[in-house]
C-alpha cells in the first residue's frame, strides 16, 4: 500500500506541475520576471522564473506574487538571480516610460513602449498598469489633458494651446473638449465661470442631502449634519461656477435623489455629470458595478480595474467621490470585511447597508 507521506508528495507533484507557472519555471522565461517569484521549502530562498540554477523538485515549490510576499512567508531573495532587484528596476522602467509619454507628441503604441523597456507588450502593460493604475493610453491622454488646461491659463490663444499640448487639428481636439475640460475652452479660460449649477437642499432620515446639477446632470450629492456647510462645500468644489438655488420645478426633481437615499437599492434613472481623473472614473466605474446588498473590498477594486497594487489610490478616489449613494462607495469595505472610513460618516455607511440589505431593488 501507499504511504501517506508518498500520497502527499505526489499531491503536491501534481499541484505544482498543474500550475501554469511550473511550465514558464522550466522554461526559464525572462519574460516573466515580475509577474511573480517562485520560493523552495527546502533551500529557504526564492527567485525569479529565469533563474539558471537547477530546477527544484516540484514538491517544494511555492508561488508568490512580489518578493515581499514570499519574504513575508519566511524565505529569502536568491544571490544568483536576485529577485529583490527586480522592483528597483521595474521602477526605472516606469519612470523612462512616463517621461517618454510626457515628451511624445502622438501615443507611442504598446509595442514601441515594451522595446523600449525591453519587456514584452503583456508585461509592460501590465508592469504600467500595476504601478499606476491606468494603461500606458489613458496616462498619455491625461497627461495631454493637463498640457492643454495648462496651456489654456498661459498661451494667447485657444489654438496656440492646442497644438502646444500636441493636438495636430482642432477639430481633433475639440471633438474631446467635454472629457478634457468638462466645458468649453473659453469657459476654462474664464475659470469655469460660465457654469451654471443648480442647487437643492432638503431632509431625509440621515440628515440633510444636497442635489445639484449642471446642463448634463447631476453632478453633486452630498449629505450632511448642516445645510450651510453644504452649500460652502460644493461651491469649493466649483469655485469659479455661477452656483444658485434651484427653483420649485429643481426642489421637485431633487426629491428623486433624497428618495435614492431612503432607498439605496433602487436603480437611477437621472443623468449624472461625473468629473473625474482617468483613475477615479475607472474607480467610479467599478462601484457603479457592485449589486445593492453586496460590498467588496478595496483590494478587489483595485484588481476589477486591473491595478492590484493600487489600493491606497481606490481609498482616495472613493473619498473623493461627489456623487453619494449614485456612485456607491459605501459598498466598499476593508480586507476584512469591517466598515472603513466613509467621506460622511460610518454611521451612514452602516445605514446606507443595512437598507440595502433589507429591501429588494425596485425594477
Amino acid at each position: 500500500m501507499m504511504s501517506s507521506m508518498t500520497l502527499k508528495t505526489k499531491t503536491r507533484n501534481a499541484e505544482a506541475e498543474r500550475d501554469p507557472r511550473w511550465a514558464i519555471i522550466q522554461a526559464k522565461d525572462a519574460a516573466a520576471d515580475g509577474q511573480f517569484v517562485f520560493s523552495v521549502e527546502s533551500t529557504g530562498i526564492y527567485c525569479r522564473p529565469s533563474c539558471a540554477a537547477r530546477l527544484p523538485n516540484p514538491k517544494n515549490v511555492a508561488f508568490h506574487e512580489t518578493p515581499r510576499a514570499a519574504e513575508a512567508a519566511g524565505f529569502r531573495a536568491c544571490k544568483r538571480c536576485r529577485p529583490d532587484e527586480a522592483g528597483a528596476r521595474h521602477a526605472a522602467v516606469i519612470e523612462d516610460a512616463c517621461r517618454f509619454l510626457d515628451e511624445a507628441e502622438a501615443a507611442p503604441n504598446l509595442k514601441t513602449l515594451a522595446a523600449r523597456a525591453g519587456l514584452s507588450p503583456h508585461h509592460f502593460h501590465r508592469t504600467f498598469k500595476a504601478a499606476l493604475g491606468v494603461a500606458p493610453g489613458a496616462y498619455f491622454q491625461a497627461r495631454r489633458a493637463q498640457k492643454v488646461r495648462d496651456g489654456l491659463k498661459k498661451a494667447s490663444t485657444v489654438t496656440d494651446a492646442i497644438y502646444e499640448a500636441g493636438f495636430n487639428s482642432s477639430s481633433r481636439f475639440y471633438e474631446k473638449t467635454d472629457s478634457i475640460l468638462g466645458m468649453s475652452p473659453c469657459q476654462f479660460r474664464q475659470g469655469g465661470d460660465s457654469v451654471a449649477i443648480r442647487y437643492a437642499v432638503a431632509p431625509s432620515s440621515l440628515g440633510f442631502v444636497l442635489a445639484a446639477s449642471t446642463q448634463k446632470g447631476v453632478c453633486a450629492i452630498l449629505l450632511g449634519d448642516d445645510p450651510a456647510a453644504l452649500v460652502e462645500d460644493l461651491r469649493s468644489r466649483f469655485p469659479k461656477a455661477e452656483i444658485g438655488a434651484g427653483d420649485e420645478a429643481y426642489k421637485t426633481q431633487a426629491t428623486d435623489v433624497v428618495a435614492l437615499v431612503e432607498e439605496p437599492a433602487r436603480a437611477t434613472d437621472f443623468p449624472l455629470d461625473i468629473r473625474g481623473t482617468a483613475f477615479q472614473q475607472r474607480v467610479w466605474s467599478a462601484l457603479r458595478k457592485i449589486p445593492a446588498g453586496q460590498t467588496a473590498s478595496y483590494a478587489d477594486i483595485a484588481a476589477t480595474i486591473g491595478a492590484p497594487k493600487a489600493m491606497r489610490a481606490v481609498a482616495g478616489a472613493c473619498a473623493a467621490n461627489p456623487l453619494a449613494v449614485a456612485v456607491p462607495c459605501h459598498r466598499v469595505v476593508r480586507n476584512d470585511g469591517a466598515l472603513s472610513g466613509y467621506r460622511w460618516g460610518v454611521e451612514r455607511k452602516r445605514a446606507l447597508l443595512d437598507r440595502e440589505a433589507s429591501v429588494k431593488p425596485k425594477r
